[in-house]
């Protein structure tokens, strides 16, 4: 069976996007030409590969099994073309990257700005989530994660050093209430807790000293999953809260939070960019390892 290429990467188009208006939209195809080309796809592979109703597009069982080779393979495709065509010139394009929501040397500012004065040509489109999920069949070329949450099957360039978590309240707080001297002290304080998504638990509080660990279900009175929340609620003497003391780092250092039971949190391994080892470097993610590689 020969089947026209274009017809894979109308297929993917729509797979990623989810509709067909977007993926027409990102093809710069009408609507109409991008619904003609599945079908016709459809009819070759002989099976539907797609789900209609008036409100969505999903895929079939048989379209989710094709999916993620056949994003691969023009990925691949246009990588390679992308290097060949790209080596003589400044690199250029979208290039995407997912970073979850607490790596704030990524986020922070100063290295996107100084990537995007060094590579003018590069569209950088930086989702944050904190949901796992494969990069690659999501059409992401890069993410940024924390080194112990990245597949081992995926390159990663470390982008900080190690990294360590916190405890902080202000002093405001801990003067009302006291300075918890134990883990299991925590249990009777207010406590302000992160959950990466709607439907996940909240984050358990690690903790660690000579080989005796503690990890806390706090039960915390405010959960959100969003990190400047937690901090205005701790500032607004809301109570204890918990996260990478890199986030921290500004309030501590001006005194309006105080780091507590520091000899229990040691440190670990710090963020990474990673991508796929099996994919071909373009010249765009080629440029952001380099600028990252320079700053770290």
């Amino acid at each position: 069976m020969v089947i026209d290429l274009n017809l894979l990467a109308i297929f993917s188009a729509v797979a990623e996007a989810g509709n067909f208006s977007a993926a027409a939209d990102r093809l710069g195809l009408t609507r109409s030409a991008v619904s003609q080309g599945i079908r016709r796809l459809e009819a070759e592979i002989g099976q539907p590969l797609f789900l209609r109703t008036t409100r969505s597009v999903r895929l079939t069982e048989r379209g989710e099994a094709i999916r993620g080779r056949v994003s691969n393979a023009l990925r691949d495709i246009h990588a390679a073309v992308e290097e060949v065509s790209g080596s003589a010139e400044a690199p250029r394009g979208l290039l995407r990257v997912a970073a979850t929501s607490i790596a704030e040397r990524f986020l922070s500012g100063p290295l996107i700005a100084s990537f995007c004065d060094a590579y003018p040509e590069i569209t950088l489109d930086v989702t944050v989530t904190d949901d796992e999920f494969d990069i690659v069949a999501a059409g992401f070329d890069a993410g940024v994660r924390l080194a112990e949450a990245i597949e081992h099957d995926m390159i990663a360039v470390p982008l900080t050093g190690e990294q360590k978590e916190v405890a902080v309240a202000t002093p405001a707080y801990l003067a009302r209430h006291g300075v918890p001297e134990h883990p299991r002290d925590l249990v009777k304080h207010r406590c302000i807790g992160w959950r990466p998504s709607f439907d996940s638990q909240p984050h358990r509080w690690e903790f660690s000293r000579d080989g005796e660990s503690f990890a806390l279900d706090v039960e915390p009175q405010v959960t959100t999953n969003d990190m400047l929340l937690m901090i205005r609620t701790a500032l607004a003497n809301g109570g204890i809260t918990f996260g990478i003391e890199e986030t921290f780092r500004p309030y501590l250092a001006r005194g309006e939070l105080v780091s507590i039971l520091q000899d229990w949190l040691p440190p670990f391994a710090g963020f990474s960019l990673f991508f796929p080892s099996r994919r071909t470097v373009t010249p765009k993610l080629r440029a952001l390892i380099d600028h990252i590689r320079a700053k770290a």
